[in-house]
């Protein structure tokens, strides 16, 4: 277990320090203890232990500052809340809940289905002959939508891959410095193209190429990627940070072009 989550005085410890970490330099005991539901005493002893341990610095009367060595210390934790809490979603809760299919034949309720995942889209086959199962929870027919839970096993699929392509600034020529055909061509097998920025967006118009999204490219890319599609982003060169950091957090795959 979760030490923050086991103990429940390190609990306290863990939400004392982030109601001042969230109210710092000016610290009202009082407030932290009406949000935490302690006594304005018991908070004082808590934030004297936390002085004490290195994990506050105090600075005058009723003002805080959370030292480097707290902020490790939530971050720690948080990380362990998350991990426990993805568990509990993945394993525990995952067999339980009910999500929806699109059934590749006619599946009637209570049959057992395999599940595999095809453009980026959860898909149900009658039978169990696969490494990921589920019972259907409604009828359908082919194509339409379907109802799955008691999901069992892993969908075995490879995550996609995310391209980007830059195009210069406006300053620098813009879509008027980008080879045309090229783009046609790097842009013409993916499922899925992305714009993000002005000359990307005119020039994948300019190639013939109608872009499937032109906000929050990054975010959308690294889910895509995630459920196994491929993806091929156009971006102004001054907009490729923005592509490349949602990329890099959600532990995407991802290589930058010219």
């Amino acid at each position: 277990m979760v030490e923050v989550l086991d103990d429940k005085r390190e609990a306290t410890r863990f939400r004392i320090l982030v109601e001042i970490a969230d109210r710092q330099p000016a610290v009202s005991q009082g407030e932290i203890a009406d949000e935490v539901g302690v006594t304005s005493q018991a908070v004082s002893e808590y934030i004297r232990e936390l002085v004490a341990d290195g994990l506050v610095l105090k600075d005058g009367r009723s003002r805080y500052q959370v030292t480097n060595e707290g902020v490790d210390w939530l971050l720690s934790h948080t990380n362990d809340i998350r991990r426990f809490t993805d568990r509990v979603a993945d394993d525990v809760l995952g067999g339980v809940q009910e999500d929806a299919a699109v059934a590749v034949e006619d599946i009637e309720v209570g049959e057992t289905v395999t599940l595999e995942m095809r453009t980026g889209m959860l898909h149900a086959i009658p039978g169990s002959d696969g490494p990921a199962t589920g019972t259907a929870t409604t009828d359908a027919t082919a194509g339409m939508e379907v109802g799955v839970s008691g999901f069992e096993g892993v969908i075995d699929f490879t995550p996609g891959e995310v391209a980007v392509h830059q195009v210069p600034p406006v300053r620098a020529g813009g879509s008027r410095n980008v080879n045309l055909d090229a783009l046609a061509e790097a842009c013409a097998e993916s499922p899925l193209v992305l714009a993000a920025g002005v000359e990307a967006t005119v020039a994948l118009e300019q190639a013939g190429i109608t872009p499937n999204v032109q906000f929050a490219v990054g975010e959308v890319a690294a889910r895509a990627a995630e459920r196994g599609v491929d993806v091929t982003v156009v971006a102004t060169a001054d907009e490729v940070g923005r592509v490349t950091d949602p990329l890099r957090e959600a532990g995407t795959s991802y290589t930058v072009k010219e």
